[in-house]
């Protein structure tokens, strides 16, 4: 099957995030399939951007063809973002016929986080007579309306309310990774018999190896607090408003004189507010560390007690959730303490830690109490429930293969 994958902000392990589009590919091609993945010279959460002359790029990743069409730079959700999109997207259209004739496709996925890709993806779908597949990653324009408090009025959200329409009633498969989406997709006019759902993963292989050292402050510090008989408990991840660390910051100014540790590492907007906050607060028991790379985070998880993940209240999660992160927490056999309230709780359902209401320092303070409360070996037994958990429904393997019997 030759499967042309629309996604404006694909990445690869050379380029940085995402990655699911890299990762669903390279488990397509070896399974036998040929694809070209489609995106943008541009995106703001690409580490590297491709660099090429011209108005498009092609090049091999991994048996990957990855094609790039050049868009211009752009910081923050404003209007350079819609440019950017918009570029992407007339390119993609005003060269439909041009994907259609070389590549011939049976099967064209629109898959970048915003809908409007379904427009050009229908008409490279219609002219090869392949099928077509929308994507799920984000409700849009729902996220940013709930989540940014766009207006329904709003241009761009009004467009983006077509684009999801249209691909509700055109396309031929619809694959989500939120689990909770029924209702909503049958609101604008999807009939549910083309909904399939595939979530985010994870690649085994990356945790059946020894991670990269972690740097020497970091792995010092981690070393010190557990010498010191104390509950290491870690953030991995972004540091912004969704990821509600001010809630873990309270509950660790509650547990100051109890033998618990912090450590937060990651980058993002709010890093600096929250680093001036454990200054001037005195949390002596939180440490804050730059992002590491990836192949350190096995070696990071492996070292602490308890991995904290959490998420602003807001109605938007009532779709369930499918971050990465926790698969990862998972994945490193690690306990988790989440603070989520969603349609889907990953982890009382693999049994590898607690949930507790979101943003509530309480609850977050005391669910950390209870863990700590418990043996190593509870501990370490409720952490390998959390790797059997992942390993059977969300290593990449296992999730292409889904998608590929969805699509069939």
């Amino acid at each position: 099957m030759k499967i042309l994958l629309v996604n404006h902000y694909a990445g690869s392990l050379r380029h940085g995030m995402e990655y699911r589009p890299y990762y669903l590919a390279r488990e397509w091609v070896r399974a036998g399939h040929t694809v070209r993945v489609v995106a943008s010279s541009q995106s703001h959460v690409r580490s590297v951007q491709p660099e090429f002359a011209g108005r498009r790029h092609q090049e091999k990743i991994d048996g990957i063809d990855y094609l790039w069409y050049r868009t211009p730079r752009y910081q923050g959700n404003g209007v350079g973002r819609a440019l950017n999109i918009a570029v992407f997207c007339v390119q993609l259209m005003w060269d439909a016929k041009r994907l259609a004739r070389e590549f011939k496709p049976d099967v064209v996925v629109a898959s970048s986080t915003y809908p409007m890709d379904i427009w050009p993806a229908h008409r490279i779908a219609r002219l090869s007579a392949a099928k077509l597949v929308h994507e799920v990653h984000d409700l849009w324009p729902l996220s940013p309306m709930e989540l940014n408090g766009m207006s329904a009025r709003h241009p761009f959200i009004a467009v983006c309310q077509m684009a999801e329409n249209f691909a509700c009633r055109r396309a031929d498969v619809v694959v989500s990774m939120l689990p909770k989406v029924h209702e909503h997709m049958a609101a604008h006019g999807l009939d549910l018999s083309r909904l399939h759902i595939v979530p985010n993963g994870v690649l085994s292989e990356e945790w059946e190896r020894a991670g990269d050292a972690l740097a020497p402050a970091l792995a010092q510090h981690i070393a010190q607090a557990r010498g010191e008989g104390r509950v290491v408990v870690t953030y991995a991840g972004a540091h912004g408003l969704a990821n509600a660390l001010d809630s873990l910051l309270d509950a660790a100014a509650m547990l100051r004189s109890e033998p618990f540790s912090f450590v937060l590492v990651g980058s993002g907007t709010e890093r600096e507010r929250l680093k001036q906050r454990v200054a001037s607060e005195g949390l002596g028991n939180v440490a804050m560390f730059n992002a590491i790379p990836k192949r350190q985070i096995p070696t990071l998880l492996s070292a602490v007690d308890v991995a904290y993940i959490g998420l602003q209240r807001v109605p938007l999660f009532r779709f369930g959730i499918a971050p990465n992160k926790l698969m990862d927490y998972m994945m490193a056999g690690c306990v988790v303490l989440s603070a989520i309230e969603a349609g889907n709780d990953p982890v009382t359902e693999a049994g590898c830690g607690m949930s507790v209401k979101a943003e509530s320092a309480p609850a977050i303070a005391e669910g950390l109490r209870m863990l700590a409360e418990l043996s190593a070996d509870s501990r370490r037994a409720m952490g390998l429930r959390g790797r059997d958990y992942v390993r059977e429904r969300h290593t990449w393997p296992v999730l292409a293969k889904r998608f590929v019997e969805a699509v069939s």
